[in-house]
């Protein structure tokens, strides 16, 4: 067998994101990941707390699951004596629904019908963010670099005072005025920021330079590799970050990076992806590469992939970002079986892909009824065969059996890994949209085809060829 050589990290931190606005682990699973990530090469942990944290600036951001204090202390001590390096993500300007859901911060939002940007301009909102900042520093004493979001504002300059304002100082100007007195704060405490760059690919040179002084920015982009991306993190604009004296970070992602309501991470995507930015952090020198892991793409999305479902791609695209290539699957697969984890992974993969398939084909019939119906509704003629209560019974059937049993072998599989609400709303949230689609079709086959109605669904029987 061939000697492997293994290169040098790419960046000297390699972070992994923990999303835990869905599916969070419970605490002692959350410390149980801790060895696979260590075994992955990983060596920093970041962790978007979200509702998850036990938040004392307001106790209503806080999940029905949220951790304790003492979870949280005891989370970040394992993490240490494993050396992996624990850096907070609060968000600061979009992604901020968690607060701005509630009436009293109504006011600080950009739209007032949307919960999901702050208002720049609003007063106290750097102050909103402050607290919540110092809320995750006082179980956190040692951080070195807080990573502050400030992406993906959707409504940023839409409001009439912010327009306004853009239009008379410009894009960064508004950006900056909002964030500035967050990095201050963190500055004066000792600590690093670090922000996404998606927002600011475009400001002018100066302004660049400006934001360089105070915070590192991360490029972020999960498909393909970044040298042939036309938006925001493509090579160019990377290029031009750099040129500008701007310290960088890159991320990829191991898994939530594809369809928002996906059961499965596309392995190979990520694969390629990672490698991508490998070569990217070393062409421009960058400080640390984060593989994210999205649990929902916003706060108020559905769920999406799990962790322990995903955990042959969390160990490549770590090991990838350590040792520069790509180990195999199979290599992956015995660092979970070494650790003693193969067999649970197995069973967590296994239940998500028949998760996976199951509504798959629950939607595949669901579209055979609606088709059949329409035809019905507009040409009469096509009525009496039944073909719609027909298909309307293999709906059925599939979701007594094949969607309840791809539900039970979920919570088996993923019991003690997640607490039961969240593993009840994962499934609710793929399942129960099948089982509404049901019923409405159900009504409109009894009033288009009655007789069949009567013949079939009442017995439950089909007799027909």
């Amino acid at each position: 067998m061939a000697r492997r050589v293994k290169k040098a990290p790419a960046a000297g931190i390699r972070g992994i994101h923990f999303d835990l606005k869905g599916t969070p682990p419970t605490p002692r699973r959350l410390i149980g990941l801790l060895d696979v990530i260590k075994a992955a090469g990983y060596n920093a942990l970041l962790v978007e707390w979200e509702d998850m944290f036990p938040w004392t600036v307001d106790e209503r951001f806080r999940s029905e699951t949220a951790y304790s204090d003492r979870q949280v202390a005891k989370f970040t001590a394992e993490a240490a004596a494993r050396g992996l390096e624990v850096i907070p993500l609060v968000q600061s300007l979009g992604h901020m629904e968690t607060p701005l859901s509630l009436p009293e911060y109504a006011r600080l939002r950009e739209i007032e019908w949307r919960s999901d940007s702050l208002n720049p301009l609003a007063p106290g909102a750097s102050d909103l963010v402050i607290s919540m900042v110092d809320d995750v520093l006082r179980l956190l004493p040692e951080t070195r670099y807080f990573h502050l979001g400030g992406d993906e504002s959707w409504t940023f300059g839409r409001a009439e005072e912010t327009a306004t304002f853009i239009k008379k100082n410009g894009k960064a100007a508004l950006y900056l005025k909002h964030i500035e007195p967050v990095l201050d704060h963190l500055g004066r405490r000792g600590v690093r920021p670090i922000l996404w760059s998606d927002m600011m690919h475009d400001w002018p040179a100066a302004d660049q330079k400006k934001v360089a002084r105070k915070a590192d920015l991360c490029p972020w982009g999960y498909d393909r590799h970044p040298d042939v991306w036309e938006h925001h993190s493509g090579t160019r604009w990377i290029e031009r970050f750099a040129k500008n004296g701007v310290t960088l970070w890159g991320a990829t992602a191991y898994k939530g990076a594809t369809q928002y309501n996906a059961d499965l991470c596309d392995y190979a995507q990520q694969e390629e992806n990672a490698l991508g930015w490998v070569e990217v952090a070393a062409r421009f020198g960058m400080k640390g590469l984060f593989a994210t892991g999205w649990s929902r793409h916003s706060t108020h999305r559905a769920q999406t992939q799990p962790i322990d479902g995903c955990l042959d791609s969390l160990v490549n695209v770590g090991l990838i970002l350590s040792e520069g290539a790509a180990p195999g699957r199979e290599r992956c697969l015995n660092v979970l079986d070494e650790l003693g984890e193969r067999k649970r992974y197995d069973a967590c993969e296994a239940a998500c892909r028949e998760l996976s398939e199951a509504r798959r084909r629950g939607w595949i019939q669901v579209q055979r009824v609606r088709e059949q119906i329409t035809a019905l509704t507009d040409d009469p003629r096509r009525r009496g065969s039944g073909m719609s209560v027909r298909f309307l019974v293999d709906l059925r059937r599939h979701l007594e059996v094949g969607a309840s049993k791809a539900a039970a072998d979920f919570r088996k599989a993923f019991k003690g890994l997640m607490d039961p609400i969240w593993i009840e709303r994962y499934l609710t949230e793929r399942i129960e949209p099948l089982l509404e689609e049901a019923a409405v079709l159900d009504c409109r086959a009894r009033v288009l085809e009655p007789d069949a109605y009567r013949a079939t669904i009442d017995t439950e029987r089909w007799t027909g060829g």
